[in-house]
């Protein structure tokens, strides 16, 4: 059976471009090169559609997926396990609690005693600002020593799941998205996202996707329109980023007071609620404390601040400011839905039901964005091994 259409151009773009990700960790977008980037995408696009017409995409013989993760997740943790069990890896969760990590065991030790017949670690650690990424660079530093050394055979390599800074795995699914929709890479140079703050009637939602966005989509030339209320300020060394980028790629990055300013023309609108940056960092210190009074405390003064803000909503009346009234609604999930799960939300329930199964769609991406950052971390010539995997037809269903 002859290879699909798709999946033969995206083969032949990958053998077109010059990237070597072999031993690599992913933890941060901007750290990789425009041709790594577009080889997990492409390579992500391969895999859906290999599963998609029943081709399996399974690579290891035996082998451990560790996945960490230090906050909850359904999407992602799921995504993991889908991406790992795909390639043919067995899953194992590292409970920290179950552990000796809870007995002072050090991470130099945690780390090393995971990786003896590990292929990849995915870290998700996005509760400390500050703390998440660090911690994941802690790990990669242990398990290269233990490789250099000798302990382990081989050098297991980590994903970043989402930590302080970035969440890797869900923007480059929201790129797969929009390239989707719009038709190709090329294609999204000049177009519009609205990245805004919407109201949440909680607190202490991680900085990381809008981060992660705006550190991404302005290396496609796209024009980010970020905008917030007073105060929500994210990681200023992120901004910087996104303003480097935006001027090497020739696209536009700004900073707007409203999110009616920020729809007007979008072709895309991303409203999700942030925690502010200064919060963060006073949440990081309280919870390195053990001071669950001052944590109840910042509680209810955040919980009081967002509440002024309840006009942050995606609604009908903001959708219509947008490119023809009609730009694409993006939201990582769980959104906040006005009158679905919450009284008050980031988004109308009118307006999330219209893009409900898109919504569905962009995290479908996921599982094979992460399948991408393992097979590209531990195959040491990607290209022939996907090639020689696409002759052998071999099938998923037997």
């Amino acid at each position: 059976m002859p290879v699909s259409l798709a999946i033969q151009a995206n083969l032949d773009l990958l053998k077109n471009l010059n990237f070597d990700m072999y031993n690599n960790d992913f933890l941060l977008t901007w750290e990789k090169s425009d041709e790594e980037i577009k080889a997990v995408a492409l390579l992500a696009e391969c895999f859906k559609e290999m599963h998609r017409t029943g081709l399996s995409c399974k690579t290891f013989e035996s082998g451990l997926a560790i996945s960490i993760f230090r906050d909850k997740s359904t999407r992602t943790r799921f995504s993991f396990a889908s991406a790992a069990n795909a390639l043919g890896l067995g899953l194992s969760d590292l409970d920290e609690e179950k552990s000796q990590v809870a007995h002072g065991e050090t991470v130099r030790e945690t780390a090393n005693m995971i990786s003896f017949l590990a292929e990849v670690i995915g870290i998700r650690d996005d509760m400390f600002l500050g703390e998440g990424n660090k911690y994941m660079r802690e790990v990669s530093a242990a398990i290269q020593e233990g490789y250099e050394k000798g302990v382990l055979p081989q050098r297991t390599c980590l994903v970043n799941l989402q930590c302080d800074i970035d969440h890797p795995t869900q923007t480059l699914s929201d790129m797969l998205q929009m390239k989707r929709h719009f038709g190709s890479f090329e294609k999204l140079q000049g177009k519009k996202i609205a990245l805004t703050w919407g109201y949440s009637p909680s607190y202490g939602k991680p900085l990381s996707v809008p981060q992660g966005i705006m550190g991404l989509m302005t290396r496609f030339g796209m024009h980010v329109a970020l905008a917030y209320p007073k105060g929500y300020d994210l990681i200023p060394e992120v901004a910087e980023v996104a303003k480097k980028n935006a001027a090497r790629y020739h696209g536009k990055f700004e900073i707007v007071d409203s999110m009616e300013a920020a729809f007007q023309d979008a072709d895309v609108v991303y409203p999700k609620s942030w925690a502010p940056y200064h919060v963060m960092q006073k949440r990081t210190d309280l919870l390195k404390k053990g001071d669950k009074d001052g944590l109840k405390v910042l509680e209810k003064e955040c919980l009081a601040n967002n509440a002024i803000y309840q006009n942050w909503e995606c609604d009908e009346a903001k959708m219509k400011r947008t490119k023809q009234g009609n730009a694409l609604y993006m939201h990582p999930l769980p959104a906040d839905i006005s009158g679905v799960n919450c009284t008050k939300g980031e988004v109308a329930k009118d307006v999330f039901e219209k893009y409900r199964i898109e919504t569905y769609c962009q995290a479908g991406f996921k599982p094979f964005v992460i399948a991408a950052m393992i097979f590209l971390s531990r195959v040491k010539d990607p290209i022939r091994k996907l090639d020689a995997m696409l002759k052998a037809e071999q099938k998923r269903i037997i």
